[in-house]
């Protein structure tokens, strides 16, 4: 089958091999399903969590989020049945499945859900690392009311343009940083208030917002801080310029915040498919839409993991596996 694989640690885009005669995976398992993927999402970071767990075995088939037909499922799979559309997150903190940048995929049944079916595979392959992100952030971590402000940092990437839609769908008051190129993408997002990051200091314009979300990081996170009521709640979702095992960058956000009264936190995507499934139902009912700004073919997945630099980007970068007729 077509694949693309990692083949050494600490390389780049570049050194990604698209490959066409790479071993199918086998029978699924129980609680496993074997999926025919069409189209899957890219996430340019997971190159780098590779690097950063050198006891990786390579080659590795990347990629954690898909759309596509089930093609065969394992015993005790109670759910799905050959032939139905599904999309889907295999554990992002496993390095040690092969991914989804491939003709076939072996996920578990926990890992999966109905795709939305007013969107096509390569549209619901940009939902599921993150619609999931953002839900678990908003509402897991964040437990977001409609009596919230929020002030979400990167409104008009793939994780911020579903958070800014959630959050307006949730009834909270929601402003968002961007650059002005975005403004009228935000508002049609649903933004009440955007805040060009080049040209404003966001701290001059915000003051005791009851959420942050931050999937920026670094002096961003840096400055957040201060414009938080206390008692408000701070959800983070990136490593920049922040400790980098699980476990201190969990310690330095629960330091920050008990210093300026605040709870805060960092976390990591799961899987989930009941949430899943309550996010498909927002697609299909026109409350959500999943953003997609950029879709290639499997074979220049090095292109999009360089971040389609020629492109400014709204929403997800997704490769195609195959078409729709295949």
């Amino acid at each position: 089958m077509k694949a693309v694989r990692v083949h050494k640690y600490g390389g780049g885009p570049k050194d990604l091999v698209y490959e066409e005669d790479i071993m199918q995976p086998p029978h699924p398992k129980e609680g496993e399903v074997l999926v025919r993927v069409y189209a899957t999402g890219v996430t340019p970071n997971e190159i780098v969590w590779i690097w950063e767990h050198p006891g990786v075995s390579l080659p590795l088939i990347l990629g954690h989020e898909f759309s596509g037909l089930v093609e065969e499922v394992g015993p005790k799979v109670s759910n799905q049945m050959k032939g139905d559309a599904v999309y889907g997150l295999t554990d992002p903190l496993s390095l040690t499945r092969n991914g989804a940048e491939a003709e076939y995929v072996i996920a578990k049944e926990s890992e999966i859900a109905s795709k939305p079916q007013t969107v096509d595979h390569e549209y619901a392959a940009g939902v599921p690392m993150a619609g999931l992100t953002a839900w678990q952030a908003l509402f897991d971590h964040a437990h977001l009311s409609s009596k919230d402000t929020i002030l979400i940092h990167g409104a008009a990437g793939g994780v911020g343009s579903f958070a800014v839609q959630l959050a307006r769908w949730s009834g909270a008051h929601v402003i968002g940083t961007a650059s002005a190129y975005d403004f009228s993408f935000l508002e049609d997002l649903g933004v009440h208030d955007a805040i060009d990051y080049n040209n404003t200091r966001f701290e001059d314009r915000v003051h005791d917002v009851d959420v942050i979300f931050d999937t920026v990081g670094g002096k961003t996170l840096e400055r957040s801080w201060k414009v938080l009521r206390r008692g408000g709640r701070l959800v983070s979702v990136t490593s920049q310029g922040i400790p980098t095992s699980y476990d201190k960058r969990q310690e330095y956000l629960k330091e920050k915040g008990d210093s300026f009264g605040v709870n805060a936190t960092w976390f990591i995507v799961h899987s989930s498919r009941e949430q899943l499934i309550r996010i498909g139902e927002l697609i299909d009912s026109g409350q959500l839409r999943p953003v997609v700004d950029t879709i290639l073919p499997l074979s220049q997945a090095n292109k999009a993991y360089e971040g389609a630099k020629d492109i400014h980007k709204h929403g997800k970068i997704v490769l195609r596996v195959r078409t729709e007729l295949e």
